[in-house]
């Protein structure tokens, strides 16, 4: 059987500063509940209880359990705050059962509409501070996975080819940001198949994600105008990835994400219906 898990940010749960109306994680939990899902990430630091066990009561009364979690922080600075976050998340994912850490190269700004270019010497230290958090995770039984993203330090084809060859970190293979970042998920999959160690399921308008690689849009505007949508109603040849790392020997978890921004008078019921269609859409696919 596949491991299938929701997200928060499907709900537009999100880090960034002013994303958008946050939901209570009582509503979120219950609508994930509600479709048959039985297990989530964690959203932003701090959405779901740092306690332990407030944690595991929340997640419990939801009958959900917690797979991994997603922490963007800069990684080219070598910071000892970027090493104690760390160890902060990684203790909270522990507490509440996950299996993984969710790590991007965060540039430091806000949001992800900039990206300012690292120096060599700079790269070194993304890859060098990526294997400290590997041991510091490890040592809360946590694998760490270094997930390509929109508006970090590894987005493009060519840095995820770099960050491939100098790290030996597993990557987070979320289909929408690597496409938005001109990566084709499916060859990366196949050239790579014993460095998947996640994956995020997402599906993209590349008519939209064309104009985030040119310049012509930022990402953020580019969420608002409908980049993201359902499973199958895309651009990602989400069956053949499926299939594809399947076959590949893959056993972890599928997180359906559909990266969601909700303004004031945006439809309540979107994110439910939406990750409900994703997930009938993947369903046929198992």
């Amino acid at each position: 059987m596949a491991k299938i898990a929701g997200a928060p940010i499907s709900w537009g749960v999100c880090e960034v500063p002013g994303w958008g109306e946050v939901l209570p994680s009582d509503t979120v939990l219950a609508e994930m509940h509600s479709l048959g899902l039985t297990a989530t990430e964690l959203g932003p630091p701090d959405y779901l209880p740092a306690d332990p066990d407030q944690l595991k009561t929340l997640l419990g009364s939801h009958d959900l359990t917690l797979v991994g979690g997603f922490l963007a922080v800069t990684l080219h600075t070598g910071a000892q705050s970027t090493l104690d976050e760390a160890d902060r998340v990684a203790a909270i994912l522990k507490a509440g059962g996950a299996e993984v850490l969710v790590l991007a190269a965060a540039t430091g700004l806000d949001g992800y509409d900039e990206t300012p270019k690292l120096t060599d010497d700079e790269w070194n230290t993304l890859v060098a501070t990526c294997a400290k958090i590997r041991e510091i995770a490890a040592g809360h039984g946590l694998q760490t996975v270094l997930h390509p993203h929109v508006g970090t330090h590894v987005e493009r084809e060519a840095e995820v080819d770099r960050f491939l060859a100098d790290s030996d970190l597993q990557l987070c293979l979320d289909t929408g940001h690597l496409l938005i970042g001109g990566t084709d998920p499916v060859e990366l999959a196949r050239r790579y198949p014993d460095r998947i160690g996640h994956v995020h399921l997402k599906d993209v308008r590349d008519e939209i994600a064309a104009k985030v690689r040119s310049g012509e849009l930022s990402y953020t505007d580019a969420v608002e105008q409908g980049i993201y949508v359902p499973l199958g109603d895309g651009d990602v040849d989400v069956e053949a990835l499926v299939k594809l790392v399947q076959e590949a020997g893959y056993t972890g978890w599928f997180v359906l994400e559909q990266d969601t921004q909700l303004k004031h008078g945006s439809p309540v019921d979107k994110p439910l219906k939406d990750t409900g269609r994703s997930l009938a859409h993947l369903s046929k696919i198992l």
